[in-house]
């Protein structure tokens, strides 16, 4: 259904620009145009091709609704806001945790030597509820 829609707008789209080149031009434009014979002369041309217009200008934003309907992305119901989680409040009294080193981590050498100046000691937390702990 939409493949055929976008078809049928993009056939209005290329005889819109066909029509609306066919009219004779009111303004100078550099004398292109204008005057001569031409394929329907006098009042005629005129009311035809203005009809024409007008009924493929309808058309055109009729399918143009038509595909920004069908092209609408299907949303869930419901609010954002329902899908906002609060965080639990921080208690003040709180202490920060401390950790303890395992029995096994006290005879490596690592623990037991000293702390290169400007490498971290700890890694930081990293946070969790991403996507990538969600596929694992």
């Amino acid at each position: 259904m939409h493949t055929v829609l976008l078809v049928v707008h993009l056939m209005i789209a290329a005889a819109l620009v066909g029509v609306v080149l066919l009219q004779k031009s009111e303004g100078g434009a550099l004398g292109i145009g204008g005057g001569g014979g031409g394929f329907l002369t006098g009042r005629g041309q005129a009311n035809l091709l203005t009809r024409v217009t007008a009924g493929l200008a309808l058309a055109f934003f009729t399918t143009s609704i038509l595909l920004s309907i069908l092209g609408r992305p299907v949303a869930p119901s419901g609010s954002v806001l329902d899908k906002v989680t609060t965080p639990a409040p921080a208690s003040s009294t709180a202490t920060p945790p401390t950790t303890t080193a395992p029995a096994s981590d006290a005879a490596s050498p690592s623990a037991t030597a000293p702390a290169t100046p400007g490498a971290p000691t700890d890694a930081p937390a990293q946070p969790r509820g991403g996507i990538l702990d969600k596929l694992q």
